[in-house]
């Protein structure tokens, strides 16, 4: 790649260039497994809520406690959203299996086999959400508007590529296999500088990035719109059951406003993930500010549909709306008054070598390259655990309660009351593993410190995985023997990844270094979405909790479906819970060279991953179907697919095999590599890496504050009376201190995060000139949103203020067990077998 196209003369045939899937595998497959998120949530709690009690049906037939209510009010909606959402998970994991198996050069028919179930799954992602989201005209008809946009484009882009297909097919054998070498086109400018192609790529995957995760958090907030959705029907027929709350006469034109923010941001990151997949290898010109365009889109209306649907006044409506100039100032005063910051000024000084800039590009070394490979992975984990671990704390297991009664008030957990102990456990598993998380993303921000201590940041990741294994095995059943038995299946997944390694690993080989780190990479992005998608799925099941114990004659804080199919619960919960616990066992074996390299070597790790998968699929066929006819018809389906991307995943390989031994007796040795020629980018490239990772955790905060900010903690009110309305916040009514704590902290650190992604967009879009000291305001923007993350989180997964105080008393022992890794680490450094050598080494 380095060299360009300058091997040619030489009598070697030309390279295959990797397609731009092969290049884009990593945030396809992020693409995939959120889309199998967000998809797996929305088919296990359908949108328009279920049923709490036994009653008659408005057909006149009877429905059972725990069915959706979508299901008897409006069920060609219903059929439509339950099809296609289906259609899209299993799309998506089917897409996945691919990305796993799909080589670097050629691979035709996996290539087209995923270019065909990607289009299925995008136009069954549109199909749910348009079928999902909307109740009456207007809804329906904005959602049509701005879908049509995004299907048109994707009929053009795929019959533009049929076309070349037919094109290409209708050529002699010959030309066919190898194309002519004469002519050739002249690189566009930007291709001819291999810094400058780099650099495009980098913006590319970003943007990619943000597009992704603005898509998958506006189809979860569309689904659960703010306000919830009404229990039964009104006498009068003003609404119906399973319809938005503020739809009706409550907020009709806030209700709208927000739907329109949401799809508009939904459609516009659909199009920019489908923009920047067709059109990558010509992104130029006026073609490069279209993606920056649809992403700003989306990102605006996204911060519209928060600013319209977090809140029911005015007053608030504008506070959020004003946030944007605060932090802008905040950024511009920290810019001008930090001049020194700069690297550029730091670089002209010899004195200043020891700078976290020049540290970070000093080698280039095989070691240094694995270290902040472990990094990046660190930061990935403690990205999406406190993710989950956030709107587990918010939203609890158990629910909460639906009125005031002995010894509770309406909003607070029902846990707390019907089983405290356990209840504490979970909470303060789940709050350890947050707040651990926040501290491994602090440390993050000092380059230095993470390469020369990622020992450190390893130990406290496991720690944070723990934490969620503790609160994930209290939280998701009542009884001491399951919370048991869930634990045994991690330790079980480790003791067969063992035996599978030592039985089965017959031979050492010692080459194939790459493509081990991309089945690594691949294996880890993956079990880490399926533990994110299964934690809080496997704490909040299928069916919702009873709310009651005196009125329905059940236990409250119980799962419904517990009650009322018990198989069919059961095959749920062990299935969820399966694939939970291998996925975190996964990401354990992972994280540890020892063990992950014969583990790949002998495909324990990718038969454990597999089986996980399988575990998500039994799960979504037991917990959304009703009957026992849509659960089989969806397993078998999806097993169909299944099968047949195995059997061309081993076709394709046994011919890459022949054709690979075959190249490996006709080529000459390589000539040895060395460091020349990659000095000069390497400023860069760490710029990119900075964005890259500021990007993350603005994505985090962005993503779980926008979701949270619309089904804020303590619940909704779901009924009119003593002085509430239905569809707002329970907790500003019970609680009004301990509310505008949660909001506006929240609030905070949405908008903060918002700016932020927008300023470093406009960084990358801008001329790199004025060296990077714009990066020092957007850490500290970033460490004041982690604290205000912090801040919501113990305002709003607790009552009291004296457990709001623990929240924060959690960092004493976390910093404590972190100073002394540190402080060993440190000492290990310093001893004197090191000392000589680093003598040497600075030689």
């Amino acid at each position: 790649m380095a060299s360009g196209g300058g091997g040619d003369g030489e009598g070697k045939p030309p390279a295959k260039e990797e397609s731009t899937e092969y290049r884009l595998r990593k945030y396809l497959l992020l693409l995939a497994t959120l889309v199998a998120t967000v998809t797996y949530a929305a088919g296990l709690n359908l949108p328009g809520g279920s049923w709490e009690e036994d009653a008659p049906a408005p057909a006149g037939l009877r429905v059972v406690a725990g069915d959706p209510i979508l299901r008897e009010t409006r069920y060609t909606r219903y059929v439509v959203f339950y099809a296609c959402n289906a259609v899209a998970f299993a799309a998506s994991l089917v897409v996945s299996l691919i990305v796993l198996v799909l080589p670097k050069e050629g691979g035709g028919r996996l290539l087209g086999a995923m270019r065909a179930v990607m289009v299925v799954d995008l136009l069954g992602l549109m199909g749910a959400y348009a079928a999902g989201s909307s109740r009456d005209g207007f809804t329906t008809a904005a959602a049509s508007a701005l879908l049509l946009l995004v299907f048109a484009y994707v009929a053009g882009a795929f019959l533009a590529s049929l076309n070349l297909i037919t094109v290409r097919w209708q050529l002699p054998c010959q030309e066919r296999a190898s194309p002519p070498a004469a002519a050739p086109r002249p690189p566009p400018p930007g291709d001819q500088d291999p810094a400058a192609t780099k650099a495009m790529k980098s913006e590319h995957e970003i943007l990619l990035l943000l597009a992704i995760f603005a898509a998958t958090i506006a189809y979860v907030a569309g689904m659960n719109p703010p306000g919830g959705f009404w229990r039964d029907a009104a006498v009068g027929g003003e609404h119906v059951a399973g319809d938005p709350v503020l739809q009706g006469r409550e907020h009709p034109n806030r209700y709208r406003a927000f739907y329109v923010c949401n799809t508009a941001a939904f459609a516009a990151s659909l199009l920019a993930v489908m923009f920047i997949v067709v059109e990558d290898k010509r992104l130029r010109h006026w073609r490069r500010a279209v993606p920056y365009g649809l992403v700003v889109a989306a990102l605006l209306g996204l911060g519209g549909a928060y600013a319209a649907g977090s809140c029911r006044d005015g007053k608030h409506t504008a506070y959020v709306a004003c946030l944007v100039a605060p932090v802008v100032a905040y950024i511009a005063i920290l810019y001008i008054a930090c001049p020194s910051r700069s690297p550029s000024s730091t670089s002209k000084s010899p004195s200043n070598t020891n700078t976290t800039t020049t540290t970070i590009s000093i080698s280039d070394s095989k070691q240094d390259k694995e270290v902040d490979k472990i990094c990046e992975y660190i930061q990935l984990l403690a990205t999406l655990a406190a993710t989950i671990a956030y709107q587990a704390g918010i939203d609890p297991p158990g629910g909460v309660w639906g009125e005031s009664g002995k010894g509770h008030r309406v909003g607070d957990p029902i846990l707390l009351t019907t089983h405290p102990r356990r209840f504490k456990v979970f909470f303060y598993f789940n709050s350890a593993a947050f707040v651990a998380s926040l501290v491994i993303m602090a440390l993050s921000q000092n380059k230095r410190l993470v390469r020369r201590y990622h020992a450190v940041l390893e130990a406290t990741m496991i720690l944070d995985l723990f934490g969620l294994i503790g609160a994930y095995a209290v939280g998701c059943c009542r009884d001491t023997s399951t919370s048991i038995y869930i634990i045994a299946m991690a330790g079980a997944v480790l003791v067969y990844v063992v035996i599978h390694i030592v039985f089965f690993t017959l031979e050492t080989k010692n080459g194939g270094d790459d493509q081990l780190e991309e089945h690594r990479e691949v294996l880890l992005l993956l079990t880490v979405l399926a533990a994110t998608l299964t934690y809080q799925a496997g704490l909040t099941p299928p069916g919702g909790f009873w709310e009651n114990d005196e009125k329905f004659g059940y236990h409250a804080g119980f799962p419904v479906l517990l009650n009322k199919d018990p198989c069919r619960y059961k095959a749920f919960f062990y299935c969820n819970a399966a694939s939970f616990m291998a996925s975190v066992a996964l990401i354990v074996l992972l994280m540890n060279k020892n063990l992950y390299r014969p583990g790949i070597r002998s495909y324990a790790l990718i038969i454990c991953m597999v089986a996980g998968m399988f575990g998500v699929l039994g799960a979504y066929a037991a917990g959304s179907s009703i009957y026992l006819r849509t659960f089989i018809i969806v397993l078998v389906l999806v097993l169909v697919v299944f099968v047949g991307v195995i059997c061309l995943a081993i076709n394709h390989f046994r011919e890459l095999k022949k054709n690979t031994q075959q190249q490996q007796q006709q080529q000459p040795p390589p000539p040895p590599t060395g460091t020349n020629g990659f000095s000069s980018p390497k400023l860069s490239m760490q710029e990119e890496d900075v964005i890259k990772y500021l990007m993350l955790v603005g994505i985090l905060a962005a993503s779980i504050t926008y979701l949270t900010g619309l089904k804020p903690p303590g619940g909704l009110w779901r009924d009119e009376g003593d002085g509430h309305s239905a569809g707002n916040p329970v907790l500003y009514d019970i609680n009004m201190r301990r509310y505008n704590t949660f909001f506006y902290s929240n609030s905070t650190s949405f908008m903060a995060s918002i700016t932020v992604i927008v300023l470093l967009l406009q960084r990358m879009l801008s001329p790199k000139t004025g060296g990077e000291k714009v990066f020092w305001p957007m850490h500290t923007v970033i460490v004041l949103d982690m604290l205000a993350l912090l801040v919501a989180y113990a305002a709003g997964s607790v009552r009291d203020w004296e457990t709001s105080k623990n929240v924060f008393l959690l960092l004493i022992p976390i910093q404590l067990f972190v100073g002394g890794l540190f402080f060993i680490c440190k000492k290990k450094q310093t001893s004197p077998q090191d000392d000589g050598s680093a003598a040497g080494t600075n030689m």
